[in-house]
């Protein structure tokens, strides 16, 4: 039995080694691994002494008592000596699991962001703080939406940075463009409902299918508190989960900087109040495009959409865009590794974007195959209820709130 001794000893040895590089033992040195160590060699020590005392047979008792209940009980007491370092290790200073600091951090970014998204106490200084972010006057009606918000003790006053990013891209195309894109996404194939807001009334048009005319109803729940201080326009909200606008990497370059020097930038065309008669800039008698006559849309439906559609919208040097992973049966730890702590998210916002991660090509059911996926490489003013990183969809709320479909 003695001769498994080193076997033994050398195995506790790489076996504590592996586990204390992993990050597992919570004090920062190697001491814990010489108790460990000592704890199982002492136990091998132990059974060997009890296994020898049984097989030894009939022996004179002054050998037997003399002897055996010595070894015994010394190593028993080592077993316990042992112990007690691993259950009570010395004060040689401790490490922070990767966890714990990625709790705390995370916990002072909310706190931070908290308190940055409701700053403002007043309307002053929310029409300020407004302009200070964004470097222009708040729209028409910033006032009714100030009141709306803080009688209902609204955790954001301030922070409008996810609706400033939906829709910084439109600010390239002209209001007119708008209106017409918006039209020529209509349509039952499309799979693209109309909601048509005149004099403070909503109405869904003929386009939704029976099916999903709730989502539609939804949204018109969630706007009835404050539906009079809507301007009369047309939108177009997609009923599928799946987002729709996927912009090519280099058009998506000339949209953001063309957006950059938008009407917007010129201080003299800033309004205090909505265009008059803008019912009637939404009548199109005709919504079709002789370019596209079968719509903007394309149906990949079950078709994969990672490359083409999914990480379109990276940079070229993106490894997303020059990267394939052909063996899908070994895990890419570089593309999670800048996201991440050791094995641990620590990134999240990174993580949700694909330019890094080729592999996501083959482990997300959307980038995989998307039951009801009609997409556009082409810029469309479409509202959805969520989109992956990269697509250009303009988010809303979702109805399944509003309409009791969430449990």
């Amino acid at each position: 039995m003695c001769m498994y001794i080193p076997i033994a000893y050398a195995n506790v040895i790489e076996l504590a080694q592996s586990t204390h590089e992993a990050g597992l033992f919570l004090d920062g040195n190697s001491s814990i691994i010489k108790r460990l160590v000592a704890l199982t060699v002492s136990a091998i020590f132990y059974l060997q002494a009890s296994q020898s005392t049984k097989n030894q047979g009939p022996s004179p008792k002054p050998r037997f008592y003399g002897r055996a209940p010595f070894v015994t009980i010394f190593y028993a007491a080592f077993l316990l000596w042992s112990w007690s370092f691993l259950h009570y290790p010395a004060n040689e200073g401790t490490r922070m699991h990767p966890l714990d600091g990625l709790l705390s951090a995370a916990s002072a970014q909310h706190d931070a962001w908290l308190q940055q998204a409701s700053a403002s106490k007043t309307l002053d200084e929310c029409t300020a703080e407004y302009r200070r972010r964004y470097k222009r006057p708040p729209p028409p009606g910033f006032d009714a939406w100030y009141r709306y918000a803080t009688e209902r003790s609204s955790v954001i006053i301030d922070d409008f940075d996810n609706l400033m990013d939906d829709l910084q891209l439109f600010w390239a195309i002209t209001p007119a463009e708008i209106r017409k894109r918006t039209h020529l996404a209509f349509g039952d194939w499309n799979e693209v409902a109309k909601l048509s807001i005149r004099s403070g009334k909503a109405e869904i048009g003929p386009e939704v299918k029976p099916t999903h005319r709730w989502m539609l109803d939804g949204v018109i729940a969630m706007m009835s508190n404050y539906i009079d201080q809507i301007p009369d326009m047309d939108l177009a909200f997609n009923i599928n989960d799946e987002p729709r606008i996927a912009i090519p990497y280099d058009d998506l370059r000339g949209l953001l900087k063309a957006s950059a020097i938008g009407p917007h930038t010129a201080k003299d065309t800033v309004l205090n109040e909505f265009s008059k008669d803008r019912a009637a800039s939404w009548n199109f008698l005709d919504s079709s495009d002789p370019e596209t006559p079968n719509g903007p849309f394309t149906d990949q439906s079950f078709l994969p959409s990672f490359h083409t559609y999914g990480s379109i919208s990276c940079p070229h040097s993106s490894r997303a865009r020059r990267s394939y992973l052909w063996d899908t049966r070994v895990l890419c730890i570089t593309c999670f590794a800048p996201h991440s702590t050791g094995v641990f998210l620590s990134n999240w916002t990174l993580s949700a974007s694909p330019c890094h991660q080729p592999d996501l090509a083959h482990l997300h059911g959307f980038y995989l195959s998307p039951a009801a996926f009609k997409p556009s490489h082409s810029l469309y003013p479409i509202f959805s209820q969520s989109k992956a990183n990269g697509y250009a969809d303009i988010r809303y709320p979702s109805p399944w709130n509003y309409m009791d479909k969430a449990v």
